[in-house]
């Protein structure tokens, strides 16, 4: 994306343009800047869809009138192709960038951190689905996953039939799960860590509905894939206290992951490919590996 389209739309925004640009690599469906205007930090995130943003500013909204820290709208637009909106800056790292260098106390910290906002979403926000099913989620994310290996190739599309084949032993347990509205996206990335605690929530586009188990299994596969310690995910489980039925299901959220994951190698999403290389390969096939043995072990 052309760095001018975002001069002219903080020119049109805050009529000044901006003193530095700097374009972001996160998040595959948005293109995310931020800007420095008059010594002041702002985020603007662009995307090609039309109302791209109508659900972000909205939930933004409600999650702050609850008490937690994500951005503030303060403008949203179009210019010519693209649907943009402009956000507060709040200071601090992801968690991916960060997580090397925290402490067994700091994971534990901001695993009672990550849980009691959680809660707070679960208990204070609600969200309309029509004809939503758990069951219906499960089966969509792998033939989602199944599609994409095998329109990419570089995995085999016999290891989603296998994680599908074990739907049968917790179909009674996903039947349960309740609409429980939740942050589905706050893993190794949109979480932001300032001084070892959680200082905000970025890129919210959309509440998960249904078992919060899932944000945990997806952070455990995003920590194998950096291959980094996993130790955060396992205080996050035990501040939620979690049963053997519950710890059997997030076993199998963290292969469902992990074949998402092996489908999106390779993916293009706006002008950017995900990449793939051999390394990468034969690490997802590794940690598959790892996670059916933790499976077949419970």
């Amino acid at each position: 994306m052309d760095e001018l389209i975002i001069k002219h739309i903080c020119q049109e925004t805050f009529h000044k343009a901006p003193a530095m640009i700097d374009s972001c690599s996160v998040g595959l469906a948005n293109y995310v800047f931020i800007v420095s205007i008059d010594g002041c930090m702002y985020s603007v995130r662009c995307n090609t869809e039309r109302n791209a943003y109508q659900d972000t500013i909205r939930l933004l909204k409600k999650l702050a009138d609850i008490g937690i820290s994500v951005p503030h709208v303060l403008y949203n637009g179009t210019f010519e192709q693209y649907e943009y909106v402009i956000l507060t800056y709040i200071e601090g790292e992801e968690l991916w960038a960060v997580y090397d260098q925290l402490t067994e106390e700091d994971k534990k910290g901001l695993a009672k951190e990550i849980i009691q906002i959680q809660r707070k979403v679960s208990l204070n926000l609600s969200e309309e689905i029509e004809g939503w099913s758990w069951l219906a989620f499960i089966h969509e994310t792998l033939d989602e996953a199944r599609l994409l290996v095998q329109k990419n190739g570089y995995f085999d599309a016999e290891k989603v039939n296998r994680v599908e084949s074990q739907i049968p032993i917790l179909q009674d347990y996903f039947e349960r799960v309740e609409a429980t509205p939740y942050l589905d996206d706050v893993t190794t990335k949109n979480l932001l860590i300032k001084d070892g605690h959680i200082s905000g929530i970025i890129d919210v586009d959309s509440i998960g509905m249904g078992d919060v188990l899932t944000f945990a299994a997806l952070t455990y596969v995003a920590l194998l894939n950096m291959e980094y310690d996993t130790d955060y995910v396992y205080f996050i489980l035990d501040e939620m206290n979690i049963t053997d039925l519950q710890r059997k299901a997030f076993c199998f959220y963290t292969l469902m992951y992990c074949v998402y994951f092996m489908g999106e190698r390779g993916t293009q999403y706006n002008d950017r490919v995900v990449e793939v290389n051999q390394r990468i390969i034969d690490r997802l096939n590794m940690i598959y590996d790892q996670l059916w043995n933790e499976w077949m072990s419970l």
